[in-house]
């Protein structure tokens, strides 16, 4: 849970500390503003991943499931500025698949904490690897950095692409090529 005063207390300091006057008009309320905001691009902090995996359903001869184009904004944990894109799971079931909606929302999990892309990404495949015991995950996160972008080296548009390769996408090449192909 987010100790609501004490980032209260932050974001005045922060206010004075740029010299500005947390009492001007347009300030006042900026603090209550971001304990909010905060509340929520931090959900995660208080989450576990398997709540949303855990009910499966019976599938007798899946294939490959993938689901892509699942937007994400995190806040990297070094510059504490947004990142935000893409991302791309694939997993191979043994005999049961979870809800589409539950591996959007286990990449929103990950997603929803002061997090660094490269550690998400493997967490979401350890998570779908452990939680739904399938033969293969396959995770791809697409994201541009504000970090990157509005300040340091400014380059706007630049993607950076991470992936997490579990069980049989590790040992089989293939499986792999033909992710990206649906992709």
């Amino acid at each position: 849970m987010i100790d609501e005063e004490k980032v209260r207390q932050a974001i005045t300091l922060m206010l004075e500390g740029i010299g500005e006057d947390p009492s001007r008009e347009g300030l006042i309320g900026t603090p209550d503003r971001i304990v909010r905001m905060y509340g929520e691009i931090f959900a995660g902090m208080d989450e576990d991943p398997a709540d949303h995996l855990t009910r499966t359903f019976e599938a007798v001869g899946t294939d490959m499931i993938v689901e892509k184009d699942i937007p994400f904004y995190s806040m990297c944990e070094h510059h504490f500025m947004p990142f935000f894109g893409k991302a791309h799971i694939g997993y191979i079931p043994r005999d049961r698949v979870v809800g589409l909606s539950k591996l959007a929302r286990c990449v929103e999990t990950f997603a929803r904490r002061p997090q660094i892309q490269e550690k998400m990404t493997s967490q979401i495949a350890d998570a779908i690897y452990e939680h739904l015991d399938c033969e293969g995950v396959i995770v791809e996160l697409c994201a541009e950095h504000m970090c990157m972008s509005m300040r340091g080296v400014k380059k706007g548009g630049t993607q950076t692409v991470t992936v997490a390769r579990r069980g049989s996408f590790e040992t089989d090449p293939k499986l792999e090529e033909r992710f990206f192909r649906m992709l």
